[in-house]
């Protein structure tokens, strides 16, 4: 399973790389159009959606994705500054108030509408965080990504190697606090290491704000994790789908990716229009 895993892991860096690097404005757009397209698909799955009601989702999913796009492509970057907003207040409201209370709680919410409204709220802000994070710079939309991807790797081999206290048993129960402290360490040795090699090296106040935001980004992306696990642990289901050999779904590898990029785009696009 770790051979297929890492096997699979290199093929999907060596493919985000070339696209997120090479590919024009419009491939891009289309690329990531197809990855929310696919994640709705996922998610209907989960949500328990079937027949109609899934083909309904999926259509609206695109309709969204692809009405974002059409707009951006026909507006001024002043004009963009409240559609964007708002696409992404949604994500906030999801990520730092319903899933935190959701988990707490444990709900199982099954009514469709609200499962799509969800839905919507963890994939659309994705899609659009993944337009305006590589539009200001690749290697910006990139870095955010590193940071999740070093988090989960450092989680999984701390927790292998030193997990005994569950995080959340009833969720996850293979996701331990050990984890987490390793998530927090690799991070923040990225960070570290990254400042030591920038021109604000000199800086040293700048340092202790960077790995505060680090740690805050694992908790954000903590969150994506586990809420995807409770909503797979609803479904009663291993994995969201079963397109990436050892991985399982698409969400299964974005899913901390949801809780994280589109709050980094918020606080982009805030800074831009400050």
């Amino acid at each position: 399973m770790l051979r297929s895993r890492v096997v699979t892991a290199v093929v999907l860096l060596v493919l985000f790389l070339s696209a997120l690097f090479a590919l024009p404005d419009a491939g891009w757009a289309v690329l990531v159009t197809v990855m929310v397209l696919q994640g709705a698909v996922e998610w209907s799955r989960l949500a328990g959606f079937s027949g109609t009601r899934a083909n309904v989702f999926w259509t609206l999913s695109l309709v969204m994705m692809s009405g974002l796009i059409w707009f951006d492509a026909t507006h001024t970057s002043e004009q963009l500054i409240v559609p964007h907003v708002t696409v992404y207040a949604a994500s906030v409201l999801l990520w730092l108030v319903i899933v935190p209370a959701w988990l707490m709680a444990g709900w199982k919410v099954e009514q469709p509408l609200w499962m799509a409204l969800v839905g919507w709220a963890v994939l659309i802000p994705t899609g659009l965080a993944m337009l305006d994070l590589r539009g200001d710079h690749p290697w910006l939309l990139l870095g955010m990504m590193c940071l999740v991807w070093v988090a989960d790797i450092a989680a999984y081999f701390a927790g292998r190697k030193f997990g005994k206290n569950k995080l959340a048993p009833n969720i996850s129960p293979g996701k331990t606090w050990e984890g987490v402290g390793g998530a927090i360490l690799g991070v923040s040795v990225c960070i570290a290491i990254a400042w030591g090699f920038s021109p604000y090296a000199s800086q040293f106040v700048l340092l202790p704000i960077l790995l505060i935001a680090s740690w805050c980004w694992v908790a954000l992306a903590v969150i994506g994790d586990l809420f995807e696990s409770a909503i797979k642990r609803q479904a009663g289901v291993k994995d969201s789908g079963a397109l990436l050999p050892g991985h399982g779904g698409l969400l299964d590898r974005i899913d901390a990716l949801t809780s994280t990029l589109p709050l980094a785009a918020l606080a982009l696009l805030l800074q831009h229009f400050r």
